[in-house]
């Protein structure tokens, strides 16, 4: 098992940030050029200062892509997952970097918008060069990379949740599974709350497809689907939604919530105001973690529910230390959450895989990945052939201070199920990409 800060070969330990970029030879810093959004690179080493837009003269470096939406209506939540990436990469080049090499992020803006997401990984890939894309939050963007990634046989981590239904041969993810996420939730709150449900989502695969899931769950385990609501990503036009669930449930139950990005802050602050509590409607959520509670206000989430596999409460070494390291970075007000520590992560076990292969040609890099292991500040992960993460489940309440109690946790790290047991098309089905010959699914009865 490998601790953050250690590289599987050598096992060399990687310094803090604080205490050794002072020192690196290399500072190298994202900018933005006089033609208005695109990014250069350049560096304050006066051996450099020649440097051409987009490269580091007589530097040997590692080029990767971080692409997530600095604007639009998903910043709310993607700005802080590009911090995570780029702190893990400042205390990796600190610590000498990868294959003694430093480490050059070129950032790009998705802008919240799934067609710009595309064109960013087409540059990145095409003319930046990179080794590899960090990169998206919600499924429709990641959608919209995938057959760019696919085309050019190139490497994306994806560091969030999502609703499953994917395996691809070129995409890592390090988020959640629906059998790591939704599924126990749904179970927690069927045993805990109630089973009458109100499902409520941004119209967009992930919520579309998680809801369908959740109802054949509740249909196999005795609960009750009362309402589905939809709205468009972004949109903070909430009241009819709240009405509709106020009517949908007279005698209260669950709300199970999917809105991504600005739409939170709008259903929270509404719900409160209708006189909707936690105590009679409880809401889960699986895309609102401390970040987005902090930009909310606690104020108007204390009571109600995520299911995630990292919260900032988890008590380990590990997740100590990287608070710490996270709050000297970025401010001492300043929060982690799960798609943070999963896009934190990812970056150290992509520069495990590429230290085990001794190269950044992607085909060598992706064998290297699998049953790459890590000491994350949530606990022992593991990547499987299936290019997920074995991960630990847990569910929290949001407290009076923005962060959450932790009211259930998985015992051990739970394994992966990119296939869903609930949707019939694809039940059984599973997906191995360290065998060529079974590839990116199969049903496991012909294994």
């Amino acid at each position: 098992m490998t601790e953050i800060g250690e590289t599987k070969l050598g096992r060399r330990r990687f310094l803090a940030y604080g205490t050794a970029a002072a020192g690196s030879s290399l500072l190298l810093k994202s900018c933005t050029s006089s033609e208005g959004n695109t990014p250069y690179l350049y560096s304050e080493d006066p051996a450099v200062d020649d440097a051409d837009e987009n490269s580091v003269a007589g530097k040997d470096v590692i080029k990767v892509g971080i692409l997530h939406s600095l604007s639009g209506t998903m910043a709310i939540s993607e700005t802080a997952v590009v911090e995570a990436e780029e702190l893990a990469i400042e205390e990796i080049n600190a610590a000498g970097g990868v294959l003694g090499k430093q480490i050059v992020a070129v950032k790009e803006d998705g802008a919240s918008d799934w067609i710009t997401f595309a064109e960013k990984a087409e540059k990145l890939i095409d003319r930046e060069e990179v080794t590899a894309i960090f990169g998206c939050w919600t499924s429709a963007s990641r959608k919209e990379v995938l057959p760019i990634v696919e085309e050019r046989n190139h490497m994306l981590w994806y560091p969030v949740q999502y609703e499953g239904q994917e395996c691809s041969e070129n995409i890592f993810y390090t988020g959640a599974t629906p059998n790591q996420q939704i599924e126990p939730a749904v179970d927690w709150l069927l045993k805990n709350r109630s089973e009458s449900f109100f499902l409520v989502g941004s119209d967009y695969v992930f919520p579309r497809t998680a809801n369908e899931i959740i109802k054949e769950q509740l249909k196999a385990n005795g609960g009750t689907t009362v309402g589905e609501e939809y709205l468009p990503i972004g949109n903070t036009d909430v009241t009819s939604t709240i009405e509709k669930i106020r009517q949908a449930l007279p005698n209260g139950g669950v709300i199970f919530n999917s809105l991504n990005g600005g739409s939170n802050s709008a259903f929270f602050k509404q719900l409160k105001d209708a006189g909707m509590s936690p105590d009679k409607y409880p809401v889960m959520s699986v895309s609102v973690a401390e970040e987005e509670v902090r930009q909310i206000g606690p104020e108007f989430l204390e009571g109600h529910y995520a299911a995630w596999n990292y919260f900032q409460t988890v008590e380990s070494a590990a997740n100590t230390k990287w608070v710490a390291d996270f709050k000297a970075r970025y401010g001492l007000d300043r929060v982690t959450s799960d798609p943070m520590e999963a896009a934190y992560i990812m970056v150290y076990l992509w520069a495990q895989a590429v230290e085990q292969a001794g190269t950044t040609e992607i085909d060598a890099v992706r064998a290297a990945a699998y049953g790459q292991t890590l000491d994350a500040p949530g606990g022992l992960v593991t990547m499987q052939p299936n290019h997920h993460l074995s991960k630990t489940v847990r569910i929290g309440r949001v407290r009076a201070d923005g962060l959450f109690e932790i009211v259930f946790s998985t015992e051990e790290p739970l394994d992966p199920e990119p296939w869903n047991q609930y949707v019939p098309e694809t039940k059984g089905y599973t997906c191995d990409w360290s065998d060529p010959v079974k590839g990116s699914k199969y049903k496991a009865a012909e294994s």
